[in-house]
């Protein structure tokens, strides 16, 4: 079955538990400032192949991504400063996915399951992890290389590069926007490495600009909340839901 008649049966049988996914996604995102590839590829490969859960996040992830990566004024001051990272993002992502492909079978499940526990278990430590000034230059395009290998296996891009941000010692917004320039950056490669692949066909277009609706919404939703709600109890909670899912699906792989 190829991806374009996987995404009209998705139409058909699965638009409503689909929207869904990306609402709640976009809630985590507007929360914590992260978290709507992570959700989604985690809760769509539960019931579709993570290559079409991949091509379905792209323009919800570009749009909301490029939305974190304001303010304009301080833009150019944090992509100098982790220039080395988003280049090594770059190689590792094109190259995983002429190596290895796009994210399909039980090994992407498996490898996906692993990359969200190995997060959810790191943020639930609460250790900051620091990173000398004089090592950012080389240790950068390695972490970028290793989170561009992740991206092309399992297509989520948090680990290790939200590790390596925090432990910069960026301010929260300055954080905040790093993420935002990191995560648009692998959106836009692994969408180009999809396409290379044959992975991201115009049929799997509609579909991710229809899931756009939902993801905005729900980080308006979750911009609200942020305001209103403890977000270091919604933060361990989140982590500790992701550990859980993403453990039941290495054992769902592998049984």
């Amino acid at each position: 079955m190829t991806i374009s008649n996987d995404l009209a049966e998705l139409a058909t049988g699965h638009w409503a538990a689909a929207t869904l996914v990306f609402l709640l996604a976009g809630v985590v995102k507007g929360v914590i400032g992260l978290g709507l590839p992570t959700v989604s590829m985690a809760l769509l490969a539960l019931w579709m192949p993570p290559v079409r859960a991949a091509a379905l996040l792209i323009a919800p992830s570009l749009v909301t991504n490029l939305w974190q990566t304001g303010p304009r004024a301080s833009f150019w001051p944090v992509l100098r400063r982790i220039g080395g990272m988003q280049a090594g993002i770059v190689a590792g992502t094109l190259g995983g996915a002429l190596w290895l492909g796009v994210p399909a079978g039980e090994g992407a499940s498996v490898a996906l399951g692993v990359a969200l526990v190995a997060y959810a278990l790191w943020g639930l430590t609460g250790r900051q992890l620091q990173v000398p000034a004089a090592h950012e230059r080389w240790l950068g395009p390695v972490v970028g290389a290793a989170t561009g290998l992740v991206t092309a296996v399992t297509g989520v891009f948090v680990v290790p590069a939200v590790p390596y941000l925090q432990a910069l010692g960026f301010q929260r917004d300055a954080l905040i926007q790093a993420m935002g320039i990191s995560f648009t950056t692998s959106t836009v490669v692994l969408a180009i490495g999809l396409a290379g692949n044959g992975g991201y066909p115009m049929a799997a277009v509609g579909g991710s600009l229809a899931m756009l609706v939902p993801a905005l919404g729900g980080m308006a939703i979750g911009t609200w909340l942020r305001k209103r709600l403890p977000v270091a109890v919604f933060r361990r909670c989140f982590l500790a839901g992701l550990a859980l899912l993403g453990l039941y699906m290495v054992v769902r792989a592998l049984a």
